[in-house]
């Protein structure tokens, strides 16, 4: 007897086409909450603040970071084993900074990097995998540094660290387990690499896995001191530029006493409901400052600083992008005006060999 299958449900949409959606929308009430809450007095003093020198400062710290951030994408890169020069590197991450800081999502750059990287080397995969594994070591060194930074200094989550640090190598843990048992599991029950789910062939997730421990063996583990050197560089520049944003609105306190404060501040920026890094950035910082004295107005302020500078530092990716579209644009207009040179080449030969007859 046979039974036709069920056809999916055309409403049903995979979770992750509505996580933007989510993020947009968690992001504008963030912002919202705090507008209501602190009023926009502290987003305009904030803005006010901004001055010449700041910008200055702004973008050439953020041009020794996008170097950086450029440097790490390579060396990942090329341990995947698709070549990346550093110049075109550098020029793709301040346009991937460009969109992320300009589009919701806060990813879209990233993932445009990737996408044109894949397909300058034919290999969609790898370079959307580079650009993956350079993102996580980023962020992973920088979120390591930070729990130094707030367990050695004095900080308002001095006493947390180490419960919340306990709970960051557990989740990975379990979240690893969890992965290889699966991809055991799918092991015994496929063929080929697939199995079967729901009338549907699915990828084993054995091979997710094994692409993952040949990326870390191969991609990371072999750089893995110039990585780090480089994400550290990275985080000693947003750092640098936060201090910058602190100093342009008034606050006086010392280095040190700022230092806890600024890195919290910045990974609160992981949180991924944001409008390119607006929102818990703010909310973060208005905590931290009046935790520690300063008070909350004065951290809405810094942030607001700090996203205005980090804006403006990303602008020569607005400049590489359109350069790129303008070179399209030209390498369109030639392509499509091949075919018209053809025919009249071929028209003028024929015009002179009707001349040679005659």
């Amino acid at each position: 007897m046979i039974t036709a299958r069920a056809a999916p449900s055309p409403s049903r949409r995979p979770p992750l086409r509505w996580w933007p959606v989510i993020r947009l929308l968690g992001g504008l009430s963030v912002l919202a909450a705090e507008i209501w809450r602190f009023g926009a007095g502290p987003f305009l003093d904030g803005i006010s603040s901004v001055d010449v020198t700041a910008v200055a400062l702004a973008v050439g710290i953020g041009a020794v970071t996008t170097v950086c951030s450029a440097w790490r994408w390579t060396l990942v890169a090329r341990g995947l084993g698709i070549g990346l020069p550093l110049v075109g590197a550098v020029a793709a991450y301040y346009r991937s900074q460009f969109l992320n800081t300009t589009l919701p999502g806060g990813v879209l750059g990233d993932v445009h990097r990737g996408v044109r990287h894949g397909q300058d080397v034919d290999n969609l995969g790898r370079g959307l995998r580079a650009v993956g594994w350079e993102r996580v070591a980023g962020q992973t060194v920088f979120v390591a540094v930070a729990i130094v930074v707030l367990l050695v200094l004095p900080s308002p989550v001095q006493s947390w660290i180490p419960a919340a640090v306990i709970v960051l190598v557990g989740a990975a843990g379990a979240g690893w387990l969890i992965m290889t048992g699966r991809a055991g599991f799918a092991g015994r029950v496929g063929e080929g690499g697939q199995f079967r789910v729901g009338g549907r062939f699915r990828r084993q997730p054995g091979r997710m896995v094994g692409t993952m421990s040949h990326d870390i063996s191969n991609g990371l583990l072999p750089a893995w001191p110039k990585v780090l050197l480089a994400s550290i560089f990275v985080m000693v520049g947003h750092l640098a530029i936060f201090y910058v944003a602190m100093r342009s609105t008034g606050t006086t306190a010392p280095v040190v006493d700022l230092l806890p404060v600024a890195v919290l501040v910045l990974l609160a920026m992981v949180v991924p409901l944001n409008i390119g890094g607006w929102g818990p950035r703010e909310g973060m910082a208005a905590w931290a400052f009046a935790a520690t004295g300063l008070g909350a107005t004065q951290g809405v302020a810094a942030a607001t600083v700090y996203g205005v500078l980090a804006m403006v530092a990303t602008l020569p990716g607005a400049a590489v992008l359109l350069a790129g579209l303008v070179d399209r644009r030209a390498g369109h207009r030639a392509t499509t005006a091949e075919p018209a040179k053809a025919i009249l080449r071929a028209v003028g030969s024929a015009s002179e060999n009707d001349a040679t007859r005659g």
